[in-house]
């Protein structure tokens, strides 16, 4: 194991006070919280279990970054939204496609820096 993998080795969590794992040597069984997703799952309230720590040369954000990690064992099936919720949602997403000043539905959520569709917005060609 390099140097850089074995200074984010640790896990007991006796150095960094949960298990800590390098990128890409955590167990199976731990995965971050998109992957429960794509699998279906959710944490259900479980807390973090474990983390991923990797040096980033990241132009902006340099530094340690860091993953956290969810047992998959512990979690449960995503649930599945009501009527209600789904009605709702279509409704918000309905008001950010539709332009206040000619009230059409664009086909794209309207930038919040302008407030309007491209048409309507002064100074921007379409």
């Amino acid at each position: 194991m390099s140097r850089i993998r074995a200074r984010f080795w640790d896990p007991t969590g006796a150095r960094y006070g949960i298990p800590t794992y390098p990128w890409q040597m955590a167990p199976p069984h731990l995965l971050t919280v998109r992957q429960l997703a794509a699998r279906g799952l959710r944490p259900a309230g479980q807390g973090v279990q474990a983390q991923i720590l990797w040096a980033s040369t990241r132009h902006g954000a340099p530094g340690v970054r860091a993953a956290y990690l969810y047992d998959v064992r512990v979690a449960l099936p995503k649930r599945t939204p009501t009527p209600a919720q789904l009605a709702a949602l279509a409704k918000a997403t309905a008001a950010r496609r539709t332009c206040p000043d000619c009230r059409t539905d664009v086909g794209y959520v309207l930038p919040r820096h302008l407030g309007t569709c491209l048409d309507c917005a002064p100074g921007v060609a379409a």
